[in-house]
Order: structure tokens, then sequence, then C-alpha cells
């Protein structure tokens, strides 16, 4: 990331927010960028979601000393106002419901076709030219794209796994037959689910509706994040009864940003994701007994 500085970039650095205390209040907000239109005649609404979806936050610290609060003084000045960034995520939310018993996932992508023949049927079956299924598995999402009917796009859940070329899905579709050129995928930018792998083997256990995923740069568990979603459907993690590692699926919102390549760290513990300050201007009180008042807003860098 990097900002106007005069004429010149500036870029953008990691600054480390203080580890404690936590923050006494906070509110937690997704914002969505949706148009509207509204017909005059008929007042019916036609609505266009686009790609700015983020998270906002705004904190307020307990009381502190001179002392404690010294370090976050010295947080809010270095974040320089909106030039730079730091990991944050909602302060409620550190601990997950799930009782997956590793830290963190690796993204797995189980089917890439980008080039099938489907038809679709009102009661949500897809069947495909080819055995392009076979990777799958109940309670997989797909995320499929080249329908002509827009209902048939978008994310959709396996709920009956028929055969490697047929399966049954959550989704009210559009009856449509023999359609060439469609792309069937998981993990890509658009989608409203992640397809994930444990990372390690015999790992087990749930993700709850209400966790929130840390999705990272690349695989190291230290690398920056690139968004924070929240799960909004309960998902367990798939026995393969083998030495491969468990498989998830889970629903997510907002959508995806960006096409993720397989091992992909996303986190499940703490997660967080990058944030900056909305306002460049930083302030605190404190009483006469030096008691200190220090809260402030942010909004995540997309």
């Amino acid at each position: 990331m990097a900002v106007l500085l005069g004429r010149r970039y500036k870029v953008a650095k990691l600054v480390t927010m203080p580890s404690t205390p936590n923050f006494a209040v906070s509110r937690f907000s997704l914002v969505r960028t949706v148009g509207t239109t509204m017909s005059p005649f008929t007042a019916k609404t036609k609505t266009q979601e686009f790609d700015g979806v983020y998270w906002t936050a705004e904190v307020t610290l307990p009381p502190m000393k001179r002392e404690q609060a010294s370090e976050w003084q010295a947080f809010l000045l270095e974040t320089n106002g909106q030039a730079n960034y730091f990991k944050f995520g909602d302060p409620d939310s550190k601990a997950a419901q799930g009782t997956y018993n590793t830290d963190y996932l690796l993204v797995d992508r189980r089917i890439d076709d980008s080039s099938e023949t489907l038809s679709f049927a009102a009661n949500g079956t897809i069947t495909a030219a080819t055995t392009t299924f076979s990777s799958l598995r109940v309670n997989d999402y797909i995320h499929v794209t080249g329908a002509a009917n827009e209902a048939n796009n978008g994310t959709h859940k396996i709920v009956t796994y028929t055969s490697t070329s047929v399966i049954v899905t959550d989704s009210d579709l559009v009856a449509e037959s023999n359609r060439a050129g469609c792309k069937i995928r998981q993990n890509i930018k658009g989608a409203t689910a992640l397809s994930l792998e444990a990372s390690s083997n015999g790992a087990i256990g749930t993700i709850k509706k209400g966790d929130f995923l840390g999705i990272l740069s690349s695989s190291a568990t230290t690398s920056e994040p690139k968004q924070l979603v929240m799960v909004t459907e309960d998902a367990y993690l798939h026995n393969n009864g083998s030495s491969a590692r468990n498989h998830i699926s889970v629903r997510v919102q907002p959508k995806l940003r960006q096409t993720l390549t397989d091992g992909h760290v996303v986190m499940f513990q703490n997660p967080k994701g990058k944030f900056r300050l909305n306002t460049n201007e930083v302030d605190w009180s404190a009483n006469h007994v030096s008691n200190y008042g220090i809260g402030f807003s942010c909004i995540e860098v997309v």
C-alpha cells in the first residue's frame, strides 16, 4: 500500500498495536457498496452490489494510568494518521466458538474446471458432461460462472452427491441445458465460501457461524492479513479416514476479494485483518488523577 505525499508516494508500514488491555467497548460493522434504482412508475427496486465491502470499528479502552496509556499514545502517533496500518480484529471474537483444534487452516481447491458443459435443473441439480465432481463431497461449495441464467451462477452448496458428474445443490436454479464453457472453481474472487484443509494430519473439529477467519497473503503464518471474513453457517472437518489431512468447506461473508492459491494460511484463532485509522487526527483525555481515556475508529484496508 502506498500513500500520496505531495508528488511522492510513501510506502506504508505495519505498526504493532499494544496487546493489553482489551477494549472496554467496541462496535464492529460491515459496510457494503450497493447501488439501488427504484422505478418512479412501479416502485420496483433493482440493486447492484459492488466490490467495495469492508469492515469498520469504533473502540474505547478502559481507563489507564500514564505508564500504560503511553504505549497506546505511541501506537496512535506511529500510525501517522491514515498513512500506516495495523493488524486488528473484532475484540470480542479473539477466541473461536468452533472446536477445530489447530490455530489455522490452509486453502485447498478441490475443483478447478475452466471449461465444462453443464445442465441445470430447478430442483438444484447440476449435471456435467464429464466426471468433474470426482474430488468433491456433500457439504462442499462450488462457484459457477458462465451459465446463461444468472441464478445458476454463483456459490452453491452440495447437499447430495449423486455421482462424479451429478450433484444436487441447495440453490434455486433455473432449467438450462448443455451450456458449454462454464467454469466450476473454488476459492476465487467473488465466491462466498472457502474450501480448506487442516494444517496438520488428524486435526478435527468444527467451525461455527459467527467465527471470524483471517485470510493471510501467503503460505507463511507470519505473512500479512489479506481479508477478514465471518463464517455464516456451521461446518465440520470431513474425516478422510486416512493419513490425508481432513477437509472443510465454509460459507463466508463478505465475498472473496481475490482468487486464493492453494496453501494460503487462513487463521482460525485470533484472526485479524489489515486496518488503518479513518481519520488523521488522534487524541486522548486525562483526569486529575492521571486516568487516561483513549479510543479510536478504524477501517479495513481493501
